[in-house]
């Protein structure tokens, strides 16, 4: 199944969304900072995969909206 990654706003929205998926019985977890970097690096390493070369723009686009 894939997934869906929602950056709040703000720790209240956070709450807000994480009480909601909770009532509607969707499960969530809560990726610390590391984590979301490991995600981004981790996306970086399949596109060097890819390309063999990964340029700054690429890498911009990756930890955009982290």
């Amino acid at each position: 199944m894939e997934s869906i990654v929602i950056t709040p706003k703000s720790k209240e929205e956070l709450e807000k969304i994480q009480r909601y998926l909770k009532k509607e019985g969707i499960s969530s977890k809560k990726l610390s900072v590391e984590e979301k970097l490991d995600l981004g690096l981790s996306e970086m390493m399949k596109e060097v995969d890819k390309i063999k070369h990964v340029s700054k723009d690429n890498i911009d686009k990756i930890f955009e909206g982290l």
